[in-house]
């Protein structure tokens, strides 16, 4: 059975929303009576969503960004009259061996994974005092704070950052009524999976996952939804982790 929630009246912006679990967190949303914002590099795709869910009777925009843009992000959000939950999920990390790692990559793989979170916030931040209370939520990941993956290096060091981000910024913006909190995905069935080889290496992962399965954006899209409404409103500082069981077993 599904659980649904209210969030008629509120404006939610989501980063990285044109596929995969971006795609599943503004369907929910949005089918939630939320009016939702994709913020997307690939904006073309992003419309191409957001038109559909408006023939549904959902209210969703999309605007084109680069989220290792800080002038971007800053202008973003100054056009906006109102905010209540802001999502960051958009995520970069090409599959590449701890050597071969350039400072382009890795610059890039912190400004869109770990630096936009800052900017993103501290942007929202006078929405949300304006109104007295607020939401961050972000796409974290196991990988980093959990668990290792060869060739993700430079994401799992942005991953653990994010975590360390949550739990400091709950803390500093708790007497604001903001809350902080995130999802830390396992392996996930979305088109991003192809950056860590052929469809056998998902079959691979299964195998190992205790539920059986591997994840669907959807599982990752409900959990957001559940932290940010008021049936999470005591829950701050925190992360919870959606990934079948797969980190439970000893190595």
């Amino acid at each position: 059975m599904r659980v649904t929630y209210d969030f008629t009246g509120q404006t939610v912006l989501v980063t990285g929303g044109a596929q995969g679990i971006g795609r599943s967190i503004i369907e929910h949303f949005a089918h939630s009576g939320a009016r939702v914002l994709i913020a997307d590099l690939q904006l073309p795709p992003a419309q191409a969503l957001a038109s559909q869910l408006c023939t549904q009777g959902c209210d969703v925009q999309a605007v084109g960004i680069d989220l290792a843009d800080e002038a971007a992000i800053t202008t973003l959000l100054a056009g906006l009259e109102r905010l209540d939950v802001l999502v960051h999920n958009a995520g970069y990390f090409p599959l590449t061996a701890f050597s071969d790692i350039t400072p382009a990559i890795l610059q890039r793989t912190l400004a869109v994974n770990l630096s936009a979170l800052f900017w993103l916030s501290q942007g929202a931040l006078p929405l949300f005092e304006r109104r007295g209370r607020g939401c961050v939520l972000v796409t974290s990941s196991v990988t980093g704070p959990r668990v290792a993956y060869p060739g993700l290096t430079h994401y799992a060091a942005s991953k653990a950052g994010v975590n360390g981000f949550i739990r400091n910024a709950a803390l500093e913006l708790a007497g604001s009524g903001i809350r902080v909190n995130g999802v830390e995905p396992g392996m996930i069935r979305t088109p991003a999976m192809d950056n860590l080889g052929d469809a056998a290496v998902g079959s691979e992962i299964a195998r190992g996952v205790p539920l059986g399965r591997l994840g669907e954006p959807q599982d990752i899209a409900s959990t957001m939804l559940f932290l940010a409404s008021d049936a999470a409103s005591y829950i701050t500082g925190q992360t919870i982790i959606v990934d079948g069981g797969a980190t439970l077993p000893e190595a």
